[in-house]
Order: C-alpha cells, then sequence, then structure tokens
C-alpha cells in the first residue's frame, strides 16, 4: 500500500455540500489531516476572491491550484497569496474566441484575470452570482475582448441556448487550438493556456515538496477533474460524479452532501495515511 502525502480536491460537488458550503465534519477532517502530515490541497476552476471566502468560512490553511491549474494560492496566514499564474497569450486567446464564435454562432465570452473578471455584456446578462460568485457590479464589461489590461489565465465561453456541455464536446471535436479546454459542470466551457491542468498544477507543488505522483490522492467528480484523477496515485470520485469520471476512479466515495471527501481522510488518519 501507498502511503498518501498530499490530498488533492475539488470544490464544487466534491467537497462543497449541494449548498456551496462545508461541513464541520469536513473542515475539521481536513484540519486534522494536516496536522497528521498530509498535505491537503484544494484544486477547483474558483478563482481568487472565491477560494478566499471559502477558506475563510471553514479556516483552510492550505495552498489552492484555481482557475484549473493556471493559478496558485497559498493561504498560510488567512489571505490568498498568489504564488505563480500561467497566462494565455493574448493571440492565441483571440484566435481561441474567433474559432468558437464561428463554431457556434452566439457565444459570448468573459476573460478572467488573477483578480479582475472582464466580460463582454452579453455574457454578464446571462450570469447569476453563482456562476463566477461576482455581482454584476464586480466585473468589468467591455465590447470588445480580450483585453490587454492584466494577465488572462482564464477564457470562459457560454451561449443563451446551447448547453456548456454540448458546447464544450463540440470545441473539444472541432479541435480549438493553442487552449486547454475543459467543463467543470458550470453554464459556461473554460479555456486556459496550452497544457495547463489541475494535474499540472499540483505536479508542480509535488516537485517543490519532494512528492511523488504515485503518493497523492485526488477527488473529483467533473470534466475538469480528469487530468488530476488520471494523473494521481489514487483517484477517488464521490458518487454524485458524472458518469466518465467514476469510470476513472480507483474508488468511490459517499456523495458530497455525505461528506464523502471527510470519511476518506479520517480512514487517511486512522489507517496511519495509507491509501485505500
Amino acid at each position: 500500500m501507498t502511503r498518501i502525502r498530499m490530498f488533492a480536491t475539488d470544490l464544487d460537488g466534491t467537497l462543497l455540500r449541494s449548498d456551496r458550503t462545508i461541513s464541520t465534519r469536513t473542515a475539521q477532517a481536513m484540519e486534522n489531516a494536516r496536522l497528521a502530515g498530509i498535505e491537503v490541497v484544494w484544486a477547483t476552476a474558483r478563482a481568487r476572491h472565491s477560494v478566499h471566502m471559502l477558506a475563510s468560512s471553514c479556516g483552510f490553511r492550505g495552498k489552492a491550484v484555481c482557475a484549473n491549474g493556471a493559478v496558485i494560492l497559498d493561504l498560510a496566514d488567512g489571505t490568498p497569496e498568489i504564488v505563480d499564474t500561467v497566462s494565455i497569450e493574448m493571440s492565441l486567446a483571440a484566435t481561441a474566441m474567433e474559432q468558437v464564435r464561428t463554431l457556434v454562432p452566439g457565444v459570448v465570452f468573459a476573460n478572467v484575470g488573477p483578480t479582475q473578471f472582464y466580460a463582454e455584456p452579453e455574457y454578464a446578462a446571462l450570469c447569476e452570482f453563482a456562476d463566477h460568485h461576482r455581482h454584476l457590479h464586480e466585473m468589468v464589461l467591455a465590447d470588445t475582448l480580450p483585453l490587454d489590461v492584466e494577465p488572462m489565465v482564464k477564457i470562459v465561453a457560454r451561449h443563451a441556448q446551447v448547453p456548456s456541455a454540448d458546447l464544450y464536446r463540440t470545441a473539444v471535436a472541432a479541435g480549438i487550438e493553442g487552449v486547454e479546454l475543459t467543463h467543470s459542470g458550470a453554464p459556461y466551457m473554460e479555456m486556459a493556456a496550452a497544457g495547463v491542468s489541475k494535474a499540472s498544477a499540483l505536479a508542480q507543488l509535488c516537485a517543490i515538496d519532494g512528492i511523488d505522483a504515485s503518493e497523492v490522492a485526488a477527488a473529483g467528480d467533473a470534466f475538469n477533474d480528469v487530468a488530476m484523477l488520471t494523473w494521481a496515485g489514487t483517484a477517488l470520485a464521490p458518487a454524485n460524479a458524472r458518469a466518465e469520471v467514476i469510470e476513472l476512479a480507483d474508488r468511490i466515495l459517499p456523495t458530497n452532501d455525505e461528506d464523502g471527501v471527510a470519511s476518506y481522510l479520517e480512514e487517511l488518519v486512522a489507517g496511519s495515511w495509507f491509501s485505500c
């Protein structure tokens, strides 16, 4: 059996309950794992400000991989310090966006920076707060994107009639160039710099700490978790995960509403950090 030195977990649909909260049990399980010497890392499509709010709600003080691997945060002192970012080149972003517009007319976009959110007015009009955890006044609206204002870590695309999962599948099938396509289950498709994923960011953290991929357990529920689950030595999925993700898992955990991640961490700590 392999000793687990790092546990990486997706947030929405995996660590978080359906009401988007972290239960007291889960918060305690993460802290107990940390005290036992297991590095707990959050791996999410969410942005810096949203991760900060969640960390503050439960006392999390570890590292977080955000924007599907394009941003790494350190929350050791309670503030979301940006450790590293990987941005999309403006020319590649413009080309990819134009390819998607041609492929599916009517698609609208927003560009995500490390600290700001730039959206076409038509994109912002489709948003609810829960989509990006931003109110309309917290977005910078622009008729023409991309804007060369700050590094762009992620492009998000959506359509008023086409479901985001269908938009993602269509773009993947067409072979959109210069970016990494993914989908987190949100009402939009996401694009990062080519080669960027939760797995690439976790590999970077492991290289710093001398941790082998075989010593990592990872949990996730959506398409944007596939690279991470394939890379990690132990792949976990809550029972509520997409069928394609469940097929990849070494073990199926109880659902997110049943604190499946907490149950696994409790077992790890009780079993001296060994995987299933």
